[in-house]
């Protein structure tokens, strides 16, 4: 049996280190009580079902004090038992805690009425140092965005980097803004726009009137050949690279013909090289 130990300050990522797990098949139990983790497993052991090959468990300061401080021994335990066992502890900034507390309006798990969002958070770190000491693997999420805290802990486990490269492909429109978290950015806004013609403005990239419109206008097919290509070259690499996602971004003025239908066309052609291609438009209704 496999068994990771997801811990850390609250805001630091162990929800979505948590969601990462199950997507990839782990039997996932978020905020058990720290003495119920042995008798758990000792179950799941006995049982002979394969569904608990491989556990991720949640833990963090709501865990009983004592058990806490206990838990350097219960791991060693855990570990007795012939359990394959990874502590993965979530470090992060606390002024970057705080900012994400302050935009999300969560509370605190050791805020109350006589304790502040700083005083918690301080709590918090002094309760948790025997978790962190005991981790085999500290990561520091201050400078990561969502996205690229799930490929941090993508890039942490075997079957994930055994697997193929996930691709998103997004379509947007400039005018409200390029999207967070991309990749690579391609700019279609030098094709002929669609928008002009009265029968094709109220559609978008994904109708056939206007694909077949672009099609026939000059430049639209040298450029899909083109970022074609460099993605072909590139691609491979960020593969080999042990990268498990990859977003590239084409961008028009206003997210709803030549950027829909360029994402569309890139899509169908990456479809079947890599595991999952995954085609989004952000601006279209």
């Amino acid at each position: 049996m496999k068994l990771t130990i997801v811990s850390g300050l609250s805001g630091a990522g162990k929800t979505v280190a948590l969601r990462q797990y199950e997507d990839l098949g782990w039997f996932c139990i978020d905020n058990i009580p720290l003495g119920l983790i042995e008798p758990l497993l000792v179950h799941a052991l006995h049982s002979g079902d394969a569904r608990y090959n491989r556990v991720a468990i949640g833990v963090d300061a709501r865990a009983a004090p004592a058990e806490i401080e206990d838990f350097p021994r219960s791991v060693e335990e855990l570990r007795g038992r012939d359990i394959d066992v990874d502590v993965l502890f979530l470090q992060c900034d606390e002024q970057v805690l705080l900012k994400r507390y302050n935009e999300t309006r969560r509370k605190h798990p050791l805020s109350d009425a006589e304790t502040s969002l700083v005083e918690a958070l301080q709590r918090e770190r002094r309760l948790l140092k025997p978790v962190s000491d005991a981790a085999d693997s500290v990561l520091d999420t201050t400078g990561l965005n969502l996205h690229e805290l799930r490929e941090a802990i993508h890039r942490r486990l075997p079957e994930a980097r055994a697997g193929r490269l996930s691709v998103l492909f997004l379509s947007f429109g400039f005018k409200n803004g390029v999207p967070d978290g991309v990749d690579f950015v391609f700019d279609a806004r030098c094709l002929p726009n669609p928008h002009w013609d009265p029968n094709l403005r109220p559609l978008s990239g994904r109708d056939a009137a206007v694909a077949g419109w672009l099609r026939g206008q000059a430049g639209v097919l040298d450029f899909e050949r083109d970022v074609g290509g460099f993605l072909s070259s590139w691609l491979p690499r960020f593969q080999e690279q042990d990268r498990a996602y990859v977003t590239i971004a084409v961008g028009c003025t206003g997210g709803q013909h030549r950027s829909v239908y360029l994402v569309e066309a890139l899509g169908q052609q990456f479809r079947e090289r890599f595991g999952q291609v995954i085609v989004k438009h952000r601006d279209l209704g």
